[in-house]
């Protein structure tokens, strides 16, 4: 799961993505409207954590522009204690929900989780490809119907690929996805074969088949048609 940090105090921030890389999400982080413009026009999220008061624009313009680029995304916004006029109008907007500063981060965490579920229930919880299937609500993948034992990386992978079938994915938009920024600290994308690589044996040997395609200078691609 990828979430999308909007917070222009750089310790809150911190703080918070490392809580949340802790907890096994991909975490990026934008420090200003700009950055956070940008990066929701690029990039795919499950969830933003959104400040409202931006040192170069108001958050709740935002929120708008996340519901047109990501649909599917659940949005948690940041606000002061007094500031009931903006918690009403980001949730008029789309919001998910709000949480006031400061705040615990085990009620972080608690609240984050409540929306990624009801966003997964408005969307089918189970993906199924010819015999290969993903349960987003127990994380568990299965080759006819045998639980595959993934890591948490495989595990994202697969998801990712299932999710866009048929399309050619490449090397540098799946260590985004997987890695999000923390992807600038690599020196290459070799580390991206050996995980696909690990990932196809696993599938392999428990029946299933070469799903994942290398496309030579484009990247990958995951198909039921063998090539």
């Amino acid at each position: 799961m990828k979430i999308l940090i909007i917070e222009d105090n750089i310790n809150l921030a911190d703080d918070i993505k490392q809580f949340l890389t802790d907890s096994n999400f991909v975490v990026e982080h934008a420090d200003n409207f700009k950055h956070a413009e940008e990066k929701i026009a690029l990039y795919k999220y499950d969830a933003v954590i959104l400040d409202l008061g931006l040192p170069d624009g108001d958050g709740l313009n935002l929120i708008s522009k996340i519901k047109k680029n990501l649909p599917e995304c659940g949005i948690l916004i940041l606000t002061a204690k007094d500031a009931v006029d903006e918690k009403v109008k980001g949730l008029e907007l789309g919001a998910d929900d709000y949480m006031t500063k400061p705040f615990h981060k085990a009620e972080l965490n608690a609240r984050l989780h409540s929306i990624l579920r009801r966003n997964r229930s408005n969307r089918s919880n189970v993906l199924e490809i010819d015999n290969l299937k993903i349960d987003f609500i127990t994380s568990q993948v299965f080759v006819n119907d045998k639980q595959l034992n993934l890591t948490r990386k495989e595990y994202d992978l697969l998801a990712y690929f299932m999710q866009n079938s048929n399309r050619i994915l490449t090397k540098e938009s799946i260590a985004e996805h997987l890695w999000g920024d923390q992807i600038d600290q690599a020196d290459s994308f070799d580390f991206i074969y050996n995980h696909i690589k690990n990932l196809r044996k696993k599938i392999i040997l428990s029946g299933g088949k070469n799903y994942i395609n290398a496309m030579y200078g484009m990247g990958y691609r995951f198909s039921t048609h063998q090539e």
